[in-house]
């Protein structure tokens, strides 16, 4: 075997190319047929399009309300904060540590499970049981 040998694996078929004449089998209209919005050039429909009718999506009711100015924050548990490595407890700490995934609007701390340990939690907000929870084991809470 060389290099020269080599063919591909599968069998590829060549594409059909049209308006070549009359004896191709495909000239002069090029299998469009005669006439009509389909067979001119750039001629068709939009996908959706139901000849003039209301189309689907324009029939069916519209449901719920998405508010673009919500803020969605990260979601981060006492159990969370025991794994982190440093004192100070920020959002850049615990994406470094892995703890979480990405920041979206900011960090809420939550009080689910126990802290082990005294930190000092800088976030967005923190729920009052959090909070209580954290100052208990005589760490400080700051609001960013």
């Amino acid at each position: 075997m060389e290099l020269g040998n080599l063919q591909p694996n599968v069998k590829t078929k060549s594409k059909k190319r049209v308006g070549r004449g009359i004896s191709s089998g495909l000239g002069k209209t090029s299998g469009r047929g005669q006439k009509g919005q389909k067979a001119r050039s750039g001629g068709g429909v939009r996908r959706g399009f139901e000849g003039g009718q209301t189309p689907l999506y324009r029939r069916l009711p519209k449901r719920g309300f998405n508010n673009f100015n919500a803020k969605t924050y990260t979601e981060v548990t006492l159990t969370m904060l025991n794994k982190a490595t440093t004192e100070e407890v920020t959002a850049e700490s615990l994406l470094k540590d892995g703890i979480i995934g990405k920041v979206n609007d900011g960090i809420v701390v939550l009080a689910t499970g126990k802290l082990d340990k005294k930190l000092t939690v800088k976030a967005t907000r923190f729920t009052k049981k959090a909070e209580e929870i954290i100052e208990a084991a005589g760490g400080k809470c700051e609001v960013v």
